[in-house]
């Protein structure tokens, strides 16, 4: 047990020496050196700890989803309906009377009875169905339904009107000379008289309005109209309208004729346009206008029309225009099958009424009114049959009510932008009684503003009832943003949606005011917004403020609300920034984050500076923590205004908050000093140092001791602490906390696993690996912790460098817990000595008949077996650990082997060094285990060496003896001095030449302080050398820096000197007259190196030689280790040797 006294010994002895927080706990007065310091107990009991971190914990979590900037993916949570909106019956369109109910449900079924026109596909063209439709919305009893409608049957039938709108034409055939024509349209109704003669004619010869039918004259002027006349072009464009009235809508034809127009000119006139001409066609042209211009001028009659040319003509039945009208291009078609036309033209058709018999056209009710009552009733209805609470209803109509509508609005000659304004009237006046999808609204307005550029002005009442509209509309959106958090939480995406789709419309509606005579807005919207959101802002905030935090509380009953106050306005800032901020921004340029920001943050700094008044006297644990959390909201708030590129905190009414929060935050600081030391003690009571699991391989209480740091380390990050000067004192003070708490840690786990029993015969300890590892996690994770205790860059040094207290701390704790480490792994071997001593005598009394590795083999079976418990029970360090002592161990066990074994043959030594190999090569495992580097360092170099000059002959390792001491450099080149030589070999005498020149800065070592050295020179190895003496300088009196200048020769043969370890050795000794000499240093010379050994001097003198300086030194354990292996042989030529340096040693003094 001897060497593992030895290596617990020098541990202690490294703890005793370095500074450390073990030493620190243990100075402390009361405390003592043989127990863990318990904390110190406060306002939290002993018990408290877990319930403290588990607080911390939940701050820590708060402070999780604090960090950058947030993003609509991680606030938008919900995807459930909306909040319903405020409606209100009072804000829609007035109520009617019975009366007037009446007379729109006559207005209705007028519209369906006298309908006129062709269906479309998506309309009902069952009469009954309609008019069943509309009995349920009038809800009218089947009597009442049958009365009205015959009533309606027997008035007089509406006055019908074909609205025509001669767009343009394109591809016309080309008449004139110049390759173009000069079209013009000539159109009007044929009547029914017509119709049925035209229909009855000839299938080739068609209606023209220059010559008429065959069987009947022309129309007269008055139904015939006229297009201009588009000058040289074969695609006109004319956009002229035009009105004709109908008499029999279901005979009556819309008849269209396109004509070249051709001036009455003179022949010389026609000569006149010969530039005009293109090609061979436009020749031909040419010359039969020339011709029709001589007939003109000729014999033709006043009546007889020479001049235009047809280009096509179009026949429309007026029953087959849509009812809803229709924009369209027609093929032109030819009068007879002669005719050669080509082309098309754009019309736009609307069949209309002029006269209508019921009693609202009767009491002055313009069609746009009657639309407008009729639409509500019909919306009404509509929505009535959907989702009693739904709000995304898109204002989908049923086939018969958007066919009665279809039908009225075109009966009523009303426009498409007419039609949109009614729309928008009645469905924005809707969705304020009974909410609509804003999709919906969007959509009209932008219908709206698609016709509004292309129809012109809407008459004043229309522009009126349109401004009205968009005033009430704009009242009821500003009302819902006052209250944006009710009706849009950012939370849900559905109500984000339709936030985003109000705001559209909301911006639809400030494009439209420039357009108004009577502008529906007094102020710009986005300031009513502004404004509505800053009144919002403040109610919500004082609501808040009153339901969490009343002011006329005690301020420390008020502290927790208050922190619950700030951690709400820090989420809806959060979510102003994330969801509303964008949406505000890109839609009615408003921006809300700062608006808001700056308002609840100067709400919140209000209350914030008056309770900490009010509370800095009174300060207490519980008011500690409740400011400390209070605190980290706020500068969480801060921190969240500088995270936004361009925004400046100093400016903001938080700047400098920290400072009356300070008292609060050291107070809660020391707390969590002593409640992280008792929960420690706590996880290592209920510790079992076992493995938690099978994929760990540390206990639980140290997977609550990297816990706890942890949370420090992030505890520290969300503080924050502005100021450098205190952000210093407040770090500094927590990592030396911290260091104490890790090294309490370690000393509560020493303690524990002493205090267990050990199994007998057990040689890894579980425990004990538990514990190691244990040790080494707490290294890994209170160093990371400290690491990240960093402060303000006023306060530290450069980016990247900790602080120099931190780095102190971080070293001091890197230290101890190695030493621990250290302490634990020697327990942990030292259960492995007595079996590694037992296998390495086997490996010594193994007879020689035994072969090397059969010798050997239960050693490494024993290394094996156990190497591989502590594999399977250490993480990778700590058996990195226990595998370098106990490679120490077995370079011990064995060195102890050889000095217990004198005298022995040299296989034993064979054996040995055969037996070191092999276990380098186990620890070393092919590069997985230890490396080679540090395998063969230390006390590897010293068995190597002995092992090897075991197996030497005594002349060998005399010879070695010599060499170790031409291979020793001084450490330390002027402590003992410098000697200056010259030597050289003179090959025709045989022998060499030694000058000992002059030494320097020798050891003073006579009480004068000065020494009387003379030097002893003599070559070695004796062996070599056997008939040469010593020779010795005059000895110099009372000085440090001899001068000789002495010449010694020895008769030596040059072979000699090239031996192996053949050198000249200088000793430099004082001289003493009453007692005897001191030795002052020594210095070896190598003989190979001199001058003429190797080969003759050429042309050289005695003193041609360069000087040479030695520094003088003293014999090291690398020279001692031949000398010791040489004492224990017993043959003269050793025994002399050793006898005779024994004597030098006598002369040799300790270092000074």
């Amino acid at each position: 047990m001897s060497t593992l006294l030895e290596i617990k010994s020098s541990v202690l002895r490294q703890v005793q020496v370095c500074p450390s927080f073990r030493r620190r706990t243990e100075g402390e007065p009361g405390s003592s050196g043989a127990e863990a310091r318990e904390p110190t107990t406060g306002a939290w009991k002993p018990g408290d700890g877990v319930e403290f971190f588990a607080q911390m914990r939940l701050i820590l979590k708060k402070g999780e989803g604090r960090q950058g900037l947030p993003g609509p993916e991680v606030l938008l949570r919900s995807s459930s309906p909306a909040p319903a909106e405020p409606v209100d019956a009072s804000r829609g369109l007035r109520a009617l009377t019975q009366e007037e109910v009446e007379l729109l449900y006559e207005e209705a079924l007028y519209t369906v009875l006298y309908r006129a026109g062709t269906m479309g596909p998506d309309q009902v063209d069952d009469q009954e169905v309609l008019l069943s439709y509309l009995q349920q919305v009038f809800g009218t009893s089947p009597e009442e339904h049958a009365e009205a409608v015959e009533r309606v049957r027997k008035a007089k039938a509406p006055t019908y009107a074909l609205k025509v709108s001669v767009m343009r034409a394109k591809n016309l055939l080309a008449k004139d000379p110049n390759g173009f024509s000069d079209p013009y349209c000539m159109l009007g109704i044929l009547p029914a008289s017509d119709t049925l003669r035209e229909a009855g004619a000839h299938k080739e010869q068609r209606f023209s309005f220059r010559k008429g039918s065959k069987r009947g004259g022309p129309l007269p002027a008055k139904c015939i109209q006229v297009t201009e006349v588009k000058s040289s072009t074969l695609n006109p464009v004319w956009k002229e309208h035009f009105l004709f009235e109908i008499k029999d809508v279901n005979l009556d034809q819309l008849h269209l004729d396109i004509w070249d127009h051709d001036d009455d000119v003179s022949l010389v006139e026609a000569c006149r346009k010969l530039n005009e001409v293109i090609g061979l066609k436009g020749m031909s042209r040419y010359f039969k206008q020339i011709v029709k211009s001589a007939r003109a001028n000729g014999t033709a009659g006043p009546t007889e029309d020479h001049t235009d040319d047809f280009l096509g003509c179009l026949n429309i039945p007026v029953r087959e225009v849509p009812v809803a009208g229709e924009d369209r291009w027609f093929k032109l078609e030819p009068r007879s099958s002669a005719s050669r036309v080509q082309g098309d033209c754009q019309l736009v058709l609307k069949l209309i009424t002029t006269q209508r018999d019921t009693s609202m056209s009767q009491r002055g009710r313009s069609g746009f009114q009657s639309y407008l009552l009729l639409f509500s009733r019909l919306l009404q209805f509509e929505h009535r049959t959907e989702e009693p609470n739904s709000s995304s209803w898109r204002g989908e109509l049923s086939g018969p009510a958007a066919t009665v509508l279809c039908l009225h609005g075109a009966q009523s000659n009303l426009s498409a932008l007419q039609l949109a304004v009614l729309h928008w009237q009645v469905s924005s006046r809707h969705h304020q009684t009974r909410t609509l999808d804003y999709g919906y609204l969007l959509g009209l307005l932008e219908d709206m503003q698609a016709h509004w550029e292309e129809a012109a002005s809407l008459p004043q009442e229309q522009e009126e009832g349109l401004a009205d509209s968009f005033s009430a509309f704009s009242e009821f959106g500003l009302q819902l943003l006052h209250q944006l958090r009710s009706y849009f939480p950012a939370t849900n995406s559905t109500a984000v949606y339709r936030l985003e789709l109000l705001l559209k419309c909301l911006g639809k509606l400030q494009l439209f005011r420039p357009a108004f005579e009577i502008c529906p807005f007094e102020t710009e919207l986005n300031m009513d917004i502004a404004a509505a959101l800053k009144r919002g802002n403040r109610e919500w905030y004082e609501e808040l403020l009153n339901t969490l935090s009343p002011r006329e509380q005690p301020g420390p009953q008020r502290l927790a609300g208050l922190v619950k106050l700030a951690d709400t306005v820090y989420e809806d800032l959060q979510s102003c920034y994330g969801i509303y901020a964008s949406l505000f921004h890109s839609i009615i340029r408003v921006d809300i984050f700062t608006l808001t920001f700056r308002q609840l943050e100067r709400l919140v700094a209000e209350e914030a500076w008056v309770l900490t008044e009010e509370l800095g006297p009174k300060m207490s644990l519980e008011v500690a923590s409740g400011l400390f959390e209070l605190y980290l909201t706020l500068a969480d708030i801060q921190r969240f205004w500088s995270s936004i590129p361009g925004r400046d905190s100093r400016s903001l009414a938080l700047a400098g908050i920290h400072t009356p929060f300070l008292p609060a935050v050291k107070l809660w600081l020391q707390v969590l000093r002593d409640q992280a030391k008792w929960r420690l003690q706590e996880a290592v009571d209920v510790d079992t140092l076992e493995p938690m699991d099978a994929s760990s391989k540390h206990s639980s209480s140290a997977a609550t001791a990297s816990l706890c740091f942890s949370h420090i380390q992030e505890l520290w990050a969300r503080l924050a602490w502005p100021d450098p000067a205190q952000a210093q004192a407040l770090g500094t003070q927590l990592s030396q906390d911290l260091c104490e708490a890790a090294v309490f840690y370690s000393e509560l786990l020493r303690k524990k696993v002493d205090a267990q029993p050990g199994a007998a015969g057990e040689a890894v300890s579980e425990p004990l690996c538990t514990v190691l590892n244990d040790v080494e996690l707490l290294r890994k994770t209170a160093g990371q912790a400290l690491r990240g205790l960093v402060w303000p860059e006023g306060a530290a040094g450069s980016d990247g460098v900790l602080p120099r207290p931190l780095l102190s701390c971080t070293q001091a704790l890197e230290e101890d817990l190695q030493r621990e480490a250290r302490t634990v792994t020697a327990h942990l071997t030292s259960k492995m000595v007595s079996d590694i001593r037992k296998y390495v005598q086997h490996v010594s009394l193994s007879p020689d008949s035994i072969q090397n590795d059969e010798a050997v083999a239960p050693l490494l079976k024993y290394l094996d077996e156990k190497l591989a418990l502590l594999n399977a029970s250490l993480v990778k360090e700590n058996l990195s650990r226990v595998l370098e002592a106990l490679w120490e161990l077995l370079l011990q066990a064995i060195l102890q082997a050889l000095g217990a074994n004198q005298d022995v043959s040299a296989d034993f030594y064979g054996r040995f060094h055969f037996t070191l190999e092999a276990l380098v090569n186990f620890f070393h495992a092919e590069g997985q285990g230890l490396p080679l580097e540090s395998l063969r360092d230390g006390s590897y170099k010293r068995l190597e060496e002995e092992l090897r000059l075991h197996q030497c002959s005594t002349r060998e390792c005399i010879e070695q003896y010599y060499l170790d001491k031409l291979k020793q450099r001084s450490l330390e080149h002027n402590r003992f001095g410098r000697l200056s030589v010259r030597c050289h070999y003179e090959a025709a005498e045989q022998r060499l030449a030694v000058e000992v020149l002059h030494a320097a800065d020798l050891l003073p070592l006579d009480a004068n302080g000065l020494s009387d050295p003379f030097v002893i020179v003599e070559l070695g190895p004796p062996h070599l050398f056997p008939l040469v003496r010593s020779q010795r300088t005059q000895v110099k009196s009372r000085t440090l820096h001899p001068v000789y200048d002495e010449l010694f020769h020895f008769s030596v043969p040059a072979e000699a000197c090239r031996r192996r370890g053949a050198c000249v050795l200088f000793t430099v000794m004082d001289h003493d007259w009453l007692s005897t000499n001191d030795f002052a240093g020594e210095a070896a010379l190598g003989l190979g190196s001199v001058g003429g050994v190797a080969r003759p001097l050429v042309g050289g003198s005695a003193r041609a030689g360069q000087p040479v300086t030695l520094h003088l030194r003293r014999p090291r354990a690398q020279v001692r280790s031949a000398l010791r292996m040489l004492e224990g042989r017993t043959n003269k030529e050793a025994q002399e040797f050793v006898k005779r340096l024994k004597e030098l040693e006598k002369y040799m003094e300790a270092d000074p």
